[in-house]
């Protein structure tokens, strides 16, 4: 009989330890459980006169969200995110119209992007000799 107790209390001990941390993750609650299937893609986009973001007068601030889905308060976020998506992201990378024509007025114009994209962060400044070469570099991005 002894030897019963024993084989019945040595295999509720392994079933306890082989089958206890199975039961607990299926247990996992809601709040341990990843927010999102995506990697965040949030921005801040600001212009401002000046030539550099230190001494620039700002203008204007917009949201930009592009994960789960286009948002923020950028006026065109669905054409934004897509064009920032085909330039995977980089901003030196973004082609405007090539045929735009600008005066060679010198009113300086900085353009700033603060946040993260992708998972990634993301700090860029890029200063334009006037807003029409701003308008020029990028379609819709910065637009607004």
């Amino acid at each position: 009989m002894r030897n019963t107790a024993r084989w019945a209390a040595t295999l509720g001990l392994t079933v306890t330890a082989v089958c206890g941390p199975l039961a607990g993750t299926s247990l996992a609650s809601p709040a341990t459980a990843p927010a999102s299937l995506y990697a965040p893609s949030a921005l801040v986009l600001t212009v401002g006169h000046g030539e550099s973001a230190a001494t620039a007068a700002p203008l204007r601030a917009v949201t930009l969200t592009c994960a789960p889905s286009p948002s923020g308060t950028h006026p065109a976020a669905a054409s934004a995110c897509a064009e920032l998506r085909g330039a995977g992201g980089d901003l030196d990378a973004l082609t405007g119209d090539t045929d735009v024509l600008c005066t060679r007025e010198y009113a300086p114009v900085v353009v700033t992007v603060d946040g993260v994209w992708q998972g990634r962060r993301v700090s860029y400044e890029r200063a334009f000799a006037n807003e029409c070469a701003k308008n020029a570099v990028s379609t819709s991005v910065f637009a607004f």
